[in-house]
């Protein structure tokens, strides 16, 4: 039978409620804070912030790599969201504010710790840094009709001198020639397309609330923020 709670036990509760609230406020407020802090446009200068606020092992020379490779100028895809130059540096800061709301809301203020934050920072900033190509080939190349003017519907088409290696795979490869990866931000970045992608099956009953994160953030990001639209024909291009 259920014991009625007495004046003290529901003081308690009411306490702890509260002080849940006032963290979560209190973080929510802190990621608005940093977001005004950051130069609004500079999604470059955002992104090296950001990751430098992290502190892993070798960050600087992972962010001279992206900036040599052309992570800032390129395009998130080739005809959908954000395909324009600098779409794909645009995109993963969309994410990585996105993943740091929802965490807020999901994990609770007072939960996230300074290691659960940087795998959030990593995870979202990183996800689709193979989209930048490899091997000094571009994944995004001009997509120039036979008239000879390049297409207003979908602007880049993917390198086939490029080998086809879905995106997850190589950011994660590009990603871990710098800095090493915790086992949920390497799950996370591999699973961000979610059951949409290659890798459905095997995430069936195996996400992690990291990878959930990116995957939620990441998918918002593309379909509400930028509004991606359907663009057929392109398979693979990474939504």
């Amino acid at each position: 039978m259920a014991t009625k709670k007495t004046k003290t036990e529901e003081a308690k509760v009411e306490t702890s409620v509260a002080e849940d609230v006032q963290a979560e406020e209190k973080t929510v407020e802190e990621v608005a804070k940093e977001k005004a802090e950051m130069p609004s446009g500079n999604f470059k200068e955002i992104i090296e912030t950001s990751l430098k606020k992290t502190e892993r092992d070798g960050i600087d020379d992972l962010l001279d790599f992206m900036e040599d490779a052309g992570f800032y100028t390129a395009p998130c895809s080739g005809g959908n969201h954000l395909c324009k130059e600098g779409g794909l540096a645009e995109h993963s800061c969309n994410v990585m504010f996105t993943a740091e709301k929802l965490s807020v809301s999901l994990l609770g203020g007072k939960n996230i710790t300074p290691e659960i934050r940087n795998s959030i920072v990593i995870a979202s900033l990183l996800h689709d840094l193979g989209k930048i190509g490899d091997y000094d080939k571009p994944l995004y190349i001009d997509n120039t009709l036979k008239s000879g003017k390049p297409s207003a519907a979908k602007p880049y088409k993917r390198n086939k001198d490029l080998t086809n290696v879905p995106h997850a795979i190589r950011s994660i490869k590009l990603a871990t020639l710098f800095i090493d990866l915790t086992e949920d931000e390497e799950w996370a970045i591999l699973t961000h397309d979610g059951l949409y992608d290659f890798m459905k099956y095997e995430i069936q009953g195996h996400e992690t609330w990291l990878s959930m994160l990116i995957h939620w953030a990441d998918l918002w990001s593309s379909k509400v923020i930028e509004g991606a639209g359907k663009d057929e024909g392109d398979e693979n291009d990474g939504k």
